[in-house]
């Protein structure tokens, strides 16, 4: 995220964390994140300022009516408005930290030379819990060939490297 994304979308995402209804403002943040990472039309078409704002908030409401709040849905009727729809994404990334924050998840970003299985995942998970002392751990798990062995975990800006690079 750039810096300009973030000062953008932090009050949003504040703003959003304190309207949105808390027993499903997880899933609505993760409804939205994977919307916009699946689909590159949704993401050139609420970036393009030659759309309409009206055109944008249609789309919207045919994409997330029914999957997502009420309240979910007229903030990002609020984005259109204002114009700050094309930062959705930077938002929803803020607010998701915030509310994993809120909720004592810790998000870990797990780099390895190969897939882990399952057992390697849940004694990784198990060991973070130990060190973060979070009630849960969320990976967002990642392969990368160029690694000969070991893996990176990043939890806020604590890194811890075991890889074999070179």
């Amino acid at each position: 995220m750039s810096p300009k994304n973030i000062k953008v979308a932090k009050p949003y995402a504040d703003a959003f964390l304190e309207i949105a209804n808390k027993s499903t403002v997880i899933n609505d943040l993760n409804c939205i994140s994977t919307a916009i990472s699946e689909s590159k039309d949704l993401q050139k078409a609420i970036a393009n300022p030659l759309v309409s704002s009206t055109a944008k908030k249609d789309i919207i409401k045919s994409i997330f009516t029914g999957n997502v709040d009420s309240n979910t849905i007229k903030f990002m009727m609020v984005l259109c408005d204002r114009r700050r729809i094309e930062y959705l994404n930077s938002i929803v990334e803020s607010a998701l930290l915030l509310a994993y924050k809120q909720a004592s998840i810790e998000m870990a970003y797990v780099t390895s030379s190969v897939k882990l299985s399952s057992g390697q995942t849940e004694a990784l998970v198990s060991k973070l819990k130990t060190m973060t002392k979070a009630e849960q751990i969320k990976l967002d798990l990642k392969v990368d060939p160029s690694l000969i062995g070991g893996f990176k975990v990043q939890i806020g800006s604590k890194i811890i490297d075991t890889s074999v690079q070179n």
